[in-house]
C-alpha cells in the first residue's frame, strides 16, 4: 500500500513537521547565556592575499580570536577538497592561539555538491557552526507559497547536521529576491526548526539597509533563539547618477547604531561567534582577492582600526575586557 506521507516531489508537510519536532528533542543545545566576553573573528575572504602560516599571523597581528573560514568556491579551502586541505589549516590556526568556531561554506541545501563531505570535515574538527545560505524568491510566485515550499529542503539539512551536531547559521544579506533580506521570512521559514540544526547569521549592516529607520531593531528581536552568528560591517547610501547606492565603509562611519546594538546583544544573552567583514576598498581585500593592489600593513592596519572600534563598542556593553590600542 503506498504511504501518503510519500510524494515524488519530496517529504509532505507532515514529515516536515515531524522532522522539525524530532530534531528539537535530539539536537545541540540552545542558545547560552553570554559570556560577557564575545570571540570576534575575521571572514577570510578578507585575507585571500594570505595562506597557511601567514594566514594565522596576519590575524593574530590585527588583533582577532579567531578566523571564519572561507570553504566554499574561491575560498581558502575548495570544497572537493575539505577533508583534505581543512584539516591542517585548521591546525595551524590553533597553533597560533586563533578560534576558528565556524565557517563559511557555499552550502544552499543537502543537495549542494561537497556538503556531507564538509560537515562530517567541520564535526571532525570539533567546528560546530558554519554558514550557509543562497535561497531566493521567484518573481511571480506568491511569498507565502515559496516559504512553504522551502521548508522541505531545510528539514533535510536539519536532519543532516542533527547526525553530526553542528549547526547552519542563514546569512542574512540585503536585496531584492533574497530569502531572509527581511529576516522576518527567515522566523516564519525556520520557526518549526530547532536552532540548535538551522538558524541565523544576522548580519546588522545588510539588516540596517532594509531597515534603518528602526526596523533592524524588530528583525533583530525576532530572530530570537535562532540567533546564533553575528556578522558586521557599515555603510552609507550614496547618489548616484540616477539613483542611491549603498557604498561600505569602516566601521562606526557610516548608518550602523554599533553602540545600540551591542547593548541589544548583551540584553539578548547572544555568545557568539561575531564576523567581522570588509566590503569597503581595500586593495582588492574587499572582494577576496589573491593579489592586493596597496601594501599588506596598510591593509592590516585598516584591519585593527574597526577592530579597535568595535572592541571599544563590545566593551561599553560588557561584551568585552579593556581595549588595548
Amino acid at each position: 500500500m503506498r504511504n501518503p506521507d510519500l510524494s515524488p516531489s519530496g517529504p509532505s508537510r507532515r514529515q516536515v513537521l515531524a522532522a522539525a519536532s524530532g530534531l528539537r528533542a535530539r539536537s545541540v543545545p540552545t542558545q547560552q547565556p553570554a559570556s560577557r566576553k564575545l570571540k570576534v573573528l575575521i571572514f577570510s575572504k578578507h585575507l585571500q592575499f594570505l595562506a597557511g602560516e601567514a594566514l594565522a599571523r596576519g590575524a593574530v597581528e590585527i588583533g582577532f580570536d579567531g578566523v571564519d573560514l572561507a570553504v566554499r568556491r574561491g575560498g581558502h579551502v575548495e570544497p572537493e577538497r575539505v577533508a583534505e586541505d581543512l584539516p591542517s589549516l585548521v591546525e595551524i590556526l590553533r597553533q597560533h592561539g586563533l578560534e576558528v568556531p565556524m565557517i563559511t561554506s557555499g552550502i544552499i541545501d543537502a543537495g549542494t555538491p561537497h556538503t556531507e563531505a564538509v560537515i562530517e570535515t567541520i564535526a571532525r574538527l570539533g567546528i560546530r557552526r558554519y554558514r550557509w545560505g543562497g535561497f531566493r524568491y521567484e518573481p511571480d510566485r506568491p511569498i507565502a507559497a515559496q516559504i512553504e515550499a522551502l521548508k522541505p529542503r531545510v528539514a533535510r539539512l536539519a536532519a543532516l547536521n542533527a547526525r553530526h551536531s553542528v549547526c547552519a547559521m542563514y546569512h542574512t544579506h540585503s536585496g531584492l529576491g533574497n530569502v531572509g533580506a527581511s529576516i522576518w521570512d527567515l522566523h516564519l521559514l525556520l520557526r518549526d526548526f530547532d536552532p540548535g540544526a538551522v538558524a541565523v547569521n544576522y548580519d546588522v549592516g545588510h539588516a540596517t539597509i532594509e531597515g534603518g529607520n528602526g526596523d533592524w531593531i524588530n528583525s533583530f528581536r525576532i530572530t530570537g533563539p535562532h540567533l546564533r552568528g553575528v556578522a558586521v560591517k557599515d555603510f552609507i547610501w550614496a547618489k548616484g547618477e540616477r539613483d542611491w547606492r549603498v557604498r561600505w565603509c569602516p566601521l562606526g562611519e557610516g548608518m550602523v547604531r554599533f553602540p545600540q546594538f551591542c547593548k541589544l546583544l548583551a540584553e539578548s544573552g547572544f555568545s557568539g561567534p561575531l564576523q567581522v567583514h570588509y566590503e569597503y576598498p581595500l586593495g582588492g581585500a574587499e572582494s577576496g582577492a589573491r593579489m592586493i593592489k596597496v601594501g599588506r600593513d596598510e591593509v592590516l592596519a585598516a584591519m585593527r582600526r574597526d577592530l579597535l572600534r568595535l572592541r571599544g563598542w563590545l566593551a561599553e556593553a560588557g561584551l568585552a575586557g579593556p581595549v588595548r590600542a
